[in-house]
């Protein structure tokens, strides 16, 4: 049985203000705080092609998608975008090192992307950019597919 759907808003904000400021710390740390170079240089380390151009999209991508899902807009690009990003951290940083973020893991990109791919999902909520501009016609669509 389906949560009422005041109570699916508030999970779904909940989820998004959650997810989403943990994206902008980390999407700001890429960028400014330990910087492009570093990030960079560590991608290079792993053999990542490009690694000034994937440190500088990952931090973007991390840093404005973080903020698009704070907001709710364009929640279904953006939460299969960090999908991508968040399994790719997996297999090239995190798989090898087991669980547990302490011995860094996998854990907290999992979530980050389980959580991400839940909101592309199910959407926003009404509390959302998206559900100002789509409305009725984004709820209409939804019926139609299921």
């Amino acid at each position: 049985m389906p949560l009422p759907a005041p109570v699916q808003d508030v999970a779904l904000l909940l989820a998004r203000l959650l997810v989403g400021a943990v994206l902008v710390a980390h999407g700001w740390d890429k960028l400014a705080g330990q910087g492009v170079a570093a990030t960079a240089g560590f991608m290079g380390s792993l053999g990542v092609p490009a690694p000034q151009v994937a440190a500088v999209a990952v931090g973007v991508l991390e840093l404005v998608g973080g903020l698009l899902l704070v907001l709710g807009a364009a929640t279904a690009v953006v939460g299969l975008l960090v999908v991508v990003d968040m399994a790719l951290a997996a297999w090239l940083v995190h798989a090898e090192n087991g669980v547990f973020v302490t011995d860094g893991g996998w854990e907290l990109v999992g979530v980050i992307a389980a959580v991400s791919l839940a909101l592309a999902a199910a959407g926003p909520g009404r509390a959302s950019v998206d559900h100002a501009l789509l409305g009725r016609r984004s709820r209409g669509r939804r019926r139609v597919a299921r």
